[in-house]
Order: structure tokens, then C-alpha cells, then sequence
């Protein structure tokens, strides 16, 4: 049997009936009992509706959410097993698609073979499989690069709300993944506006990003069932493309905090008591079932980038907590740097990483990565003294501070290859090295005549603008 969008119902066993619909819950009489998370399918005409276990209640009675939209669930229909947990089609050819949390095709291409196929439900990879998370994954991106740094086969975090880059950095991410390390990126769109996710598929073809990228859709109006189970589709798909390919794979995912979302919309219908703030009580274990199967194995590496939203900018929300715990790295994006034009809009004093260590880094990016973070801290600590007298108060040590500092965040700016179609600026990659010894130069005054504006949305110093 294959759970899916369409369903083959004579390879299924009838198990029962449909008793009550509330909404996405369906209480379900059975003899006997599936067990918890299994796969259950019924047809009612053309429609075909999938169901997942998620309660026992007696002997008889169980409490399953639907996968699809409720409309045209009653009373009285036959329910039928299908002896699995929900499991999608895996395949090489995967890769380029627009997908749904079911493997079925979303971009009007043929389906996938289901020769192969794996449960979305799944074990971490054993220990003796699994490998730690060490060493920089490099992006190209010289603000990322210098101050907080990827871990290669690790978690990121970029927390950012709406309108200030956060889809844009996403893709130059998978671009660099593609470019630099000739990986291959998958992206979970968890509760993704239809709006979305249609720019997101249009904008990655055009960037030519697509043939070595793989997207999971699981919409806003689809039910929280499907909002709270698309992430481990995705990941399902990430965990065979890191095995069978042997390669990086980027594992993209925006946005978990909707993922703790359903997971919350999904308790409520089931009658568990909230907990702290309203969320579910298991908010903390189902974070970590997602978070804990996101790891690089002898095979391949592993690494994520997760957007998070932070509700009412409170980063002590129990839900961005439970996800911070999970991460080796989080980036903030800062509305007010995306009002002064700094694109990549990264605050870059906020923004920390696991990496950030001289025994890791080593001692020169350690002391240039230092002594940028002095330099924009104490021209931050400033801003308020010049808005107010003017640079010509200050004293001749800060002016020059000030004065470096602001050519560095200039210099923290890039042009995105994803972006260079609709910014009128062709895309550049700064490898590591180069920012290093850039960065060097504006402290040491090498850059000293060099104005704000020659600084702004390049590459590397010695090389002509873009």
C-alpha cells in the first residue's frame, strides 16, 4: 500500500469506521487498535482523505488527524489500514521537483517511481554512523564567513521577520552549496503562503539553482497535520540524498516556528492541556525528534539552515527556545541594517556561533573577526554622541574608529547571485582568505582613502566592482 494523494484501496485491510469529525480530528471505531502513528486511508467518491494515529482512547475508539483538507468527511464511512506509517517515494530524480508532504508532484511533472520508498517516521542515524559537527562550511558570503560562520554538518538558526532578506539569503545559501562544495540543497516550506512558495520555485529556476535542489511544500491552508509533518518529509528526503549521493546537502527549512505552531494548533484539537504560553506540552520532544535527525553520517554531511520567527521579538518565547537549544549557530537579521541599506542585513554584534574559538578558527580569523565586532561596537556605543554633536566632538582615536567602522559595514555588503537579475548587480563569492586579509587591511588604515562608497556592495578590495 502506498500512502498518498491517490490510494490503491484493495491493498489496504478495512479496519473500521468514522464515528465523529471534528474539524481535522476524526474519532475512528476499529477492531483492532493500529498503532500509534499509522497510516489509515478511505475514499468517499472521487476524494481520497490519509489519516495518521495520534490517540487511543478505549478498546475500540481511536483519534486520528487528517492529512487533506476535512471538507466532505461523515459519519459512517469505512476507514482502512494500510500497515505502514506514512512513507513517501525516495528516487535520484527527485531532485529539480516541487513536491507536496506526500512525494506527489506539485510543479506538473510526472510522479515520482515508487520502487523505493522510506517512512517519514525515522530513527536518528546510529552513533557509531554518525559523525560531529567540525570545521566551516564556507558560503561565500563575507559577513556570514567572518563573524558567525557555518558549521559544516551543523545547525544554523536565521532569525528574522518579514522584509528583510531572509528568503533571499536562503537561496543565495543554496547557490553557494551548489557552487562552491557541488552539493545539493533541500528546502522545507512549513505553512509557506501559496504566494511563496510559487516566487521562491520561479526565482530558483531563474538563479539556476533548481536541477541540484529539491522543494517540500506543506501550505498555510493545507491542515495542520500536513503543516506539522512536511519538515520530516523533507528531511526524510535529505537523509536519502545524503546517503546515496555521498555528498553535502544543505537542508533548508523555513519556518520551524511553524512547525511548533501545528504541533500546538494539532494538542489543542486533541484536548491536551496547554502548557507554558499555550504551547503543547511535548512542544520540547517533538522540537528534538525533528532537530536530532538533522546529522552528518561517514556518508555525507549534513547541514542546516533553519528560519525562525521570533513572535513579539522575544527571544525567552518558549518555542524559540526549545529550538535554540538544537543550534551550533544563529544568525540575526536586523530591520533597522536593512533601513540603512546593509544587504545582507546580518546584525552582526548579535549574531554568534559554537565556532567562534581561536583553538577552532585559528589564531588570525579569531583576532580579525575580534577586532571587527570592536570596531562596529564601539562605533554603535557612538551613534547616539554624533546624532546629537556631531563626529568633530569626538575624540581623534574614535573618529578614526568610527571612520573604519563604517567603511567595514559597507564592505560587509555583497551582491547575491539570486539577486542580480532584479538588482542590476552581478552576484560575486569572496572566499574566506580574501575577507580575512580585507578585513586586516581596514583595520590596520590600510583602506583609510579609500570613500564609503567604494566600500559598498563589492567583492574582495582588489578586485574591480561588480
Amino acid at each position: 500500500m502506498e500512502p498518498g494523494p491517490v490510494h490503491n484501496m484493495n491493498d489496504a485491510e478495512p479496519i473500521g469506521t468514522i464515528v465523529e469529525v471534528h474539524g481535522p480530528v476524526v474519532l475512528i471505531r476499529c477492531e483492532p487498535l493500529p498503532p500509534l502513528r499509522q497510516a489509515l486511508v478511505t475514499r468517499d467518491g472521487s476524494l481520497n482523505y490519509t489519516f495518521e494515529v495520534y490517540q487511543h482512547i478505549d478498546r475500540e475508539h481511536i483519534r486520528a488527524i487528517t492529512l487533506e483538507n476535512p471538507a466532505g468527511l461523515r459519519r459512517g464511512i469505512r476507514v482502512y489500514d494500510c500497515g505502514t506509517p506514512l512513507s513517501i517515494p525516495v528516487s535520484p530524480s527527485c531532485l529539480g521537483r516541487l513536491l507536496d508532504a506526500f512525494g506527489a508532484p506539485l510543479d506538473g511533472g510526472p510522479s515520482l517511481p515508487g520502487d523505493e520508498r522510506r517512512p517519514i517516521h525515522a530513527h536518528p542515524a546510529p552513533f557509531y554512523e554518525s559523525t560531529s559537527a567540525s570545521g566551516i562550511l564556507e558560503t561565500g558570503i563575507k559577513v556570514i564567513d567572518l563573524l558567525s560562520p557555518f558549521v559544516r554538518g551543523g545547525k544554523t538558526g536565521l532569525f528574522g521577520g518579514a522584509g528583510v532578506g531572509k528568503t533571499v539569503l536562503i537561496m543565495e545559501f543554496m547557490h553557494a552549496i551548489v557552487a562552491l562544495h557541488s552539493g545539493v540543497s533541500v528546502f522545507a516550506g512549513v505553512g509557506e503562503r501559496i504566494r511563496e512558495g510559487h516566487e521562491l520555485w520561479h526565482e530558483m529556476r531563474d538563479a539556476g539553482v533548481m536541477p541540484n535542489s529539491l522543494i517540500v511544500l506543506g501550505q498555510m491552508d493545507e491542515s495542520p497535520g500536513i503543516r506539522f509533518r512536511v519538515g520530516l518529509s523533507a528531511l526524510t528526503y535529505a537523509e536519502y540524498l545524503r546517503d546515496t549521493l555521498k555528498t553535502e546537502v544543505l537542508f533548508l527549512m523555513d519556518n520551524v516556528f511553524r512547525f511548533a505552531q501545528a504541533g500546538s494548533e494539532i494538542s489543542g484539537l486533541l484536548g491536551r492541556i496547554p502548557a507554558t504560553v499555550g504551547y503543547q506540552p511535548t512542544l520540547m520532544s517533538e522540537v528534538a525528534e525533528l532537530e536530532d535527525r538533522i546529522i552528518s553520517t561517514k556518508a555525507g554531511a549534513l547541514t542546516s539552515v533553519q528560519a525562525v520567527y521570533v513572535p513579539a521579538d522575544d527571544m525567552t518565547d518558549p518555542a524559540v527556545n526549545a529550538i535554540l537549544g538544537h543550534l551550533d549557530s544563529m544568525v540575526i537579521l536586523s530591520r533597522s541594517q536593512a533601513a540603512k541599506g546593509i544587504y545582507p542585513a546580518v546584525d552582526p554584534l548579535q549574531s554568534t556561533t559554537s565556532l567562534m574559538d581561536r583553538h577552532i578558527l585559528g589564531d588570525r580569523h579569531y583576532t580579525v573577526a575580534e577586532g571587527v565586532r570592536e570596531h562596529l561596537a564601539r562605533y554603535r556605543e557612538l551613534e547616539d554622541v554624533i546624532a546629537m554633536l556631531g563626529i568633530q566632538e569626538l575624540s581623534e582615536h574614535d573618529r578614526l574608529i568610527v571612520v573604519r567602522a563604517r567603511k567595514l559595514q559597507r564592505y560587509l555588503t555583497q551582491p547575491f547571485y539570486v539577486t542580480a537579475e532584479h538588482a542590476g548587480l552581478k552576484g560575486v563569492s569572496v572566499p574566506l582568505e580574501e575577507t580575512l586579509s580585507d578585513c586586516e587591511g581596514f583595520l590596520k588604515g590600510e583602506f583609510d582613502s579609500k570613500s564609503e562608497e567604494e566600500c559598498y556592495m563589492r567583492g574582495a578590495m582588489g578586485r574591480p566592482r561588480p
